[in-house]
């Protein structure tokens, strides 16, 4: 029996980049976008690699253009992160596996680098395939946690909660990573958000090659540990836009929430340099007469729009400034 398991790309709408700083946010699934697993029993385990995992490369350029893409690993690595902690997790539970083994492999469609959680995917994908083939049921609020520490403890990326919490959950979700409540029960609070109470949203994404995950938030992460007070000042406010946030889509007052994410992405910019190939993203869009703001890192933006002829606006303006513009896929 061949199973198969798939997570989806995720988008920010408000609260980012508190959620590593102990904030709240509200993130959407995108089911435009997924990554894949496959896995079934062999007589050894083994990861079959992708086209992305190659050493083989047809010349100097074709290498510096895969490490710009994927940096100097594939997705193997998130594979053997996942099956270690994975492992880790049911040794610590006392949870005894079947004496079997597999061959696991994966695909994407995530388009790369560009802040919509490409890497998290894999990794909350090869989990479920996991836990189906041992039967084992790892509650989910504990799931996004176990996903992180894959990516953080052993591959040592720079990440937080949000994209592995809305992986798992899908739909909508409030969260809320109040920092006693955290540290005391390794999880946030999480709050299923009706996706039907949203309003017309758009996505949009460079489609060109971008920065591997992990660097952007770096500084600000030196900041915030040093008790640098602008900086933790702002993320609070970052915080309070997503808890305003909750309020006025629960009231359908679109108004108040087009404001908030305009609002989200002009406090990022008072603590984070903003490239000029994503401000250019989030300009044109404005341009439009639509809201825009981070989805993730950079290289994609989120927003409302009014109508259709305000959507051909930002399907043609964003084309100019090499960026794809789609209607996320929630439900």
């Amino acid at each position: 029996m061949i199973i198969e398991t798939r997570a989806y790309a995720r988008a920010g709408l408000l609260g980012n980049p508190s959620d590593g700083y102990f904030g709240k946010t509200i993130s959407i699934i995108v089911r435009n976008f997924g990554a894949s697993v496959s896995l079934y029993e062999t007589p050894e385990l083994r990861i079959e690699e992708m086209d992305v995992d190659t050493n083989t490369f047809s010349n100097v350029y074709h290498l510096v253009d895969a490490v710009k893409l994927t940096g100097y690993y594939g997705g193997t690595r998130l594979i053997k992160a996942t099956i270690k902690k994975f492992i880790e997790y049911c040794e610590s539970n006392n949870i005894r596996l079947s004496n079997k083994n597999f061959t696991i492999r994966y695909r994407s469609s995530i388009p790369r680098q560009v802040g919509l959680a490409g890497s998290s995917a894999i990794v909350t994908a090869t989990m479920k395939a996991l836990m189906q083939f041992y039967e084992v049921d790892i509650p989910e609020h504990i799931l996004p946690t176990l996903i992180l520490r894959a990516e953080t403890e052993e591959l040592f990326i720079n990440a937080g909660l949000q994209d592995r919490v809305i992986q798992v959950y899908e739909g909508c979700v409030f969260m809320d990573f109040d920092k006693k409540y955290l540290q005391k029960n390794g999880f946030g609070k999480y709050e299923n958000i009706d996706s039907a109470l949203l309003p017309k949203l758009y996505l949009a994404y460079k489609v060109e090659l971008g920065k591997v995950s992990g660097m952007v938030l770096n500084n600000i992460r030196e900041k915030y540990e040093k008790g640098d007070s602008y900086v933790i000042d702002t993320l609070a406010e970052l915080a309070e836009v997503a808890e305003h946030g909750k309020e006025v889509i629960l009231k359908k007052d679109y108004n108040s929430l087009n404001k908030l994410i305009d609002k989200n992405f002009d406090l990022r910019c008072k603590i984070i340099k903003i490239s000029d190939s994503n401000m250019e993203l989030v300009r044109t869009a404005r341009n439009c007469g639509a809201s825009a703001k981070f989805s993730g890192s950079g290289g994609a933006i989120i927003g409302m729009y009014e109508d259709d002829e305000m959507l051909r606006r930002l399907i043609v303006n964003l084309q100019k400034v090499k960026a794809r513009v789609i209607k996320p896929i929630i439900m």
